[in-house]
């Protein structure tokens, strides 16, 4: 997997929270929680979780933080506080203490899928893929979690990282049965199938992403290689040239140049 895709999975798994698109990726990090307040300490604890989670996803981890730390002054146990400050020094590349935080998560409540889904994640970003893939399964085989695609998706990229890509084929493709509109499924897919010199699939996969966002850089890039694959010249210039406007100076438009298509 090249520097450009592991970006890729970065910039998504911490967009949004939803499934249904790359502007909301499979692995957004939530670090609220769904059970319910069971008293006055738990539902400040709450209030300050969800207001912190806001912050990290804006980008401000300092205040992000702080009100991690209110939480756990109002209630020393609860849980998604702990899972706030572990995405938090996630983002900051904070490893240890990120570790740290989301084992104190996970002893609190080990059953929860969003914390579970967050440390796989974790765990996959810092070289223990392999062992991750246990913590999507906890997540998405939990039959009160929504959104089951993201773990089945971030099982599949953490696959591919370890070069497992049957494994990852059929993680992704049980994330894509569970939300069919889920593009960043798609893409790794359509990877796969390049990677695997399944051109006509591949091209098919990533026709099915163009139906449903405006390409990114790494979408255009993927198909504008399919088609030189392929052959098909005109449709390659086409995408080259849609790449050289849309994102100048983009590390896809720079591999361009640089003729370096694999």
């Amino acid at each position: 997997m090249t520097k450009t895709t592991i970006a890729f999975s970065m910039v998504f798994l911490l967009a949004g929270c939803t499934a249904t698109g790359f502007g909301s990726g499979q692995g957004a990090q939530q670090a609220v929680s769904a059970q319910p307040a069971e008293s006055e300490q738990q539902q400040r604890a709450k209030v300050h979780t969800e207001l912190g989670s806001l912050y990290m996803l804006d980008g401000r981890s300092a205040i992000a933080l702080e009100e991690a730390r209110i939480a756990l002054s109002a209630d020393p146990n609860y849980a998604p506080a702990y899972n706030l400050l572990g995405l938090t020094h996630m983002v900051l590349g904070e490893a240890r203490l990120a570790e740290d935080n989301f084992e104190k998560a996970q002893r609190l409540a080990p059953g929860d899928p969003e914390i579970s889904n967050n440390f796989g994640w974790f765990l996959c970003q810092n070289g223990r893929e392999q062992r991750s893939i246990a913590y999507f399964m906890v997540a998405a085989k939990n039959p009160l979690y929504t959104t089951p695609t993201k773990p089945f998706t971030n099982a599949g990229i953490c696959s591919v990282r370890i070069k497992d890509d049957k494994a990852a084929e059929d993680y992704l493709s049980t994330a894509l049965r569970l939300s069919p509109t889920n593009t960043q499924a798609l893409f790794w897919l359509a990877d796969i199938a390049y990677r695997q010199g399944r051109h006509v699939e591949a091209r098919q996969w990533a026709t099915d992403i163009e139906k449903m966002m405006e390409p990114t850089a790494e979408v255009i890039w993927l198909v504008l290689r399919i088609e030189r694959k392929l052959g098909n010249r005109e449709a390659e210039a086409r995408y080259a040239s849609q790449l050289r406007r849309r994102f100048p100076g983009s590390p896809e438009q720079r591999l361009l140049t640089q003729g370096q298509y694999e």
